[in-house]
């Protein structure tokens, strides 16, 4: 709840400011959140980690789907 109030306080003054370019929208609170996130939080894991999660995520999906195929192929014989 407080992170929504902190969200919603920040797109309130974005919105009375008229600050923004004419090309632009005022922020929105996923905007906010996202940009807070990217700029403010740092990382849990490293750009290494997250591609080695990725890819041990793929070679599961790989190993499944020709397990599945397999246990298809047998029941159809």
């Amino acid at each position: 709840m407080l992170a929504h109030a902190f969200l919603a306080v920040v797109r309130a003054d974005e919105h009375t400011r008229q600050s923004a370019p004419d090309d632009l929208v005022p922020l929105s609170c996923n905007e906010i959140q996202d940009l807070f996130s990217a700029l403010v939080v740092q990382p849990l894991s490293t750009v290494a980690h997250r591609l080695s999660w990725s890819g041990w995520g793929r070679r599961h999906q790989a190993r499944s789907l020709t397990s599945h195929d397999r246990r298809q192929a047998a029941a159809q014989m």
